[in-house]
């Protein structure tokens, strides 16, 4: 089965998190789970993140946008990347 480009961010993306020995995860859609939720969450060095992947000119919904915000209101670390903007997530981590 072939990796969607949405997919092929999301491999990069846990590629430099493995490199920097971050905690992660990937929550699972579904009936029971709060839309909006990242696709990437974790922590490192004691500071919580969440990464949204999108592909291409994907854009973000207003429950990723209100999900995104809350986050950074709680001071946490949320960022949205795709194809063109993969060092704002070492960027991130070397913030934290």
């Amino acid at each position: 089965m072939a990796m969607t480009p949405e997919s092929r961010v999301k491999a990069r993306v846990k590629k430099i998190l493995d490199k920097y020995n971050a905690y992660y995860f990937m929550p699972i859609g579904g009936p029971y789970s709060r839309p909006g939720i990242p696709d990437i969450v974790g922590c490192y060095k004691g500071r919580y993140f969440a990464i949204e992947c999108k592909a291409g000119k994907g854009k973000t919904t207003a429950l990723q946008d209100k999900e995104i915000n809350a986050t950074q209101a709680a001071g946490g670390e949320a960022i949205v990347v795709n194809e063109t903007n993969l060092d704002d997530v070492t960027d991130m981590l070397e913030r934290l």
